[in-house]
C-alpha cells in the first residue's frame, strides 16, 4: 500500500518525508517536488517565516538516475531558521540548567498547546507546538508532489483555488480554466475572482492592523479520474471517507465538503442527484456522462468518472498578535496567550496542501486497483481496464 510519514519540528534542523509503495520507473527529479513547495509558500498575508525559508528537497533514497526504484523515497527539507533556534531546540540535555529559552507556558486558545501539554505531561508547550506547527505540511506536500507526478502519467490532474476568505466569497467562473493552477497561482490569494481578491486583500490588511487572523475555504478539483476507484463494500475503503479524513488532518481545517456538500441537505432529491446520459466517447466514465456533478465525482464511496470536487474550510489561525485570555500554567493565574510569529491567513497555502493530500489518496486508490511494481505494469493494467470499459456490452 502507498503510504507516507513525516518527521521534524518547525524550528528543528530539517523536515523529513518518507513515501513508501511508489512504483519503480516513475520519472522524478527534485524540481518536480520543489515547484510544489514553492507554491505552498505563496499567498498574501503570510508571515515572516516564508521570507526566511526557501524550501528545497534532497532525495536520500528511492530515486536513481531520475527514476524511482520502488523502494521507500526519503526526502529532507532543511530549515534555514534552525541556526536561530539551535540552543532552544538542541536535543541534548541541559546540565545544571534544565530550563530552555522561549518556553511556552501560556497556551493559546484554539491551539493544541494545552491539550498536548496535558496528554504528554509536558511543562513547556513548545514540546507540542513545534510538531503541531503547519510547517510540518511542507513534508506532506513533498510526498504529495510525487503522487501528482504519478497521476499525470494517467492523465489525472489536481488543482485548487480559493472560494472564500475572511467573509468574502469568490465567484466561481462559469467555465473553469483547463489548467486551474496556472491561473490561480497568478493571484496573490490563489483565487479566480479578481474583484473578490481586492476585497480579500483589504480584509487581510484590516485584520493585520487589528492583530487578528482570518480563515477561508479552498476548492480542490481532481480531473481525469476513471470510474471505479475506491469501494462501497467496507467503510474503510470508501474513497469519500478517506478523502475527508486526509483533508481534515490538515492543521486548522474544521470542515470538508464533497460536491454540493452541506447544501445537498437543504434540497430535494430531484435537485441533488445527477441524471445520467449515454456518452460512447466518455470511456473513462463507462461510456456515460452525468448532466451535472453535484455528487462531486463520488457515489457510494466510488469514483464515477466525473471530476472529484472537495472543499476544505480552515478556521482563523490561533496565534493572534493581540492575544486572547488564557492562564499561566506555572501559577494557574489569568494571563494573555503567547504571541508566536504567525500569518494573518494561510488559506492559499492550505489549498496547495489539500491538493497534496487529495493527490495522495487518489494515487493510493489507483495503485490499489491497478497494482504493479513498475510504472509500465501499472499502465498495462490500467489500459486493460479502460479497454474493458470500452468493450463492455449492455449488461
Amino acid at each position: 500500500m502507498l503510504r507516507f510519514t513525516t518527521a521534524g519540528e518547525s524550528h528543528g534542523p530539517a523536515l523529513v518525508s518518507i513515501l513508501e509503495g511508489m512504483v519503480a520507473g516513475l520519472p522524478l527529479v527534485a524540481a518536480d517536488v520543489d515547484v510544489e513547495l514553492a507554491r505552498r509558500q505563496q499567498g498574501y498575508g503570510r508571515g515572516r517565516r516564508m521570507k526566511i525559508e526557501s524550501d528545497h528537497i534532497e532525495f536520500l533514497s528511492g530515486v536513481r538516475a531520475g527514476e524511482t526504484l520502488g523502494s521507500p523515497i526519503a526526502m529532507v527539507v532543511q530549515n534555514r531558521d534552525w541556526k536561530n533556534w539551535q540552543e532552544i531546540m538542541d536535543p541534548a540535555p541541559r546540565e545544571g540548567d534544565p530550563d530552555r529559552k522561549r518556553q511556552v507556558t501560556r497556551p493559546r486558545p484554539g491551539h493544541v498547546d494545552l491539550s498536548g501539554m496535558l496528554k504528554y505531561n509536558r511543562d513547556d508547550a513548545r514540546d507540542v507546538l513545534e510538531r503541531a506547527s503547519a510547517r510540518e505540511t511542507t513534508a506532506r506536500v513533498a510526498s504529495g508532489a510525487i503522487c501528482k507526478r504519478l497521476l499525470r502519467e494517467f492523465g489525472i490532474t489536481v488543482g485548487s483555488h480559493i472560494v472564500h476568505l475572511g467573509g468574502i466569497d469568490a465567484r466561481r467562473p462559469e467555465i473553469m480554466p483547463t489548467d486551474i493552477n496556472a491561473v490561480a497561482d497568478e493571484s496573490q490569494l490563489r483565487t479566480l475572482d479578481a474583484n473578490a481578491e481586492r476585497e480579500m486583500i483589504a480584509r487581510i490588511d484590516a485584520a493585520k492592523s487589528e492583530g487578528n487572523t482570518l480563515g477561508g475555504t479552498a476548492e480542490v478539483i481532481c480531473d481525469g479520474v476513471p470510474v471505479g476507484l475506491g469501494s462501497h463494500v467496507s467503510w474503510g475503503r470508501k474513497l469519500d471517507g478517506r478523502l475527508a479524513a486526509a483533508i481534515m488532518s490538515i492543521p486548522a481545517v474544521k470542515a470538508v465538503e464533497i460536491g454540493l456538500g452541506v447544501e445537498s441537505a437543504r434540497r430535494q432529491g430531484s435537485d441533488v442527484h445527477d441524471e445520467i446520459d449515454a456518452d460512447e466517447k466518455n470511456v473513462r466514465a463507462g461510456r456515460v456522462r452525468r448532466r451535472t456533478n453535484r455528487a462531486g465525482g463520488l457515489e457510494g464511496g466510488i469514483t464515477n468518472g466525473e471530476q472529484i470536487i472537495v472543499r476544505a474550510s480552515m478556521k482563523p489561525i490561533s496565534t493572534l498578535m493581540r492575544p486572547l485570555g488564557t492562564i499561566e500554567m506555572k501559577t494557574r493565574e489569568p494571563a494573555q496567550a503567547v504571541a508566536e510569529r504567525s500569518d494573518v491567513t494561510a488559506v492559499p497555502a492550505m489549498g496547495v496542501i489539500a491538493e497534496a493530500m487529495t493527490a495522495f489518496v487518489v494515487a493510493q486508490a489507483l495503485l490499489e486497483k491497478f497494482g504493479g511494481d513498475s510504472l509500465s505494469e501499472t499502465k498495462r493494467n490500467y489500459n486493460g481496464y479502460i479497454a474493458s470499459l470500452a468493450d463492455r456490452k449492455g449488461r
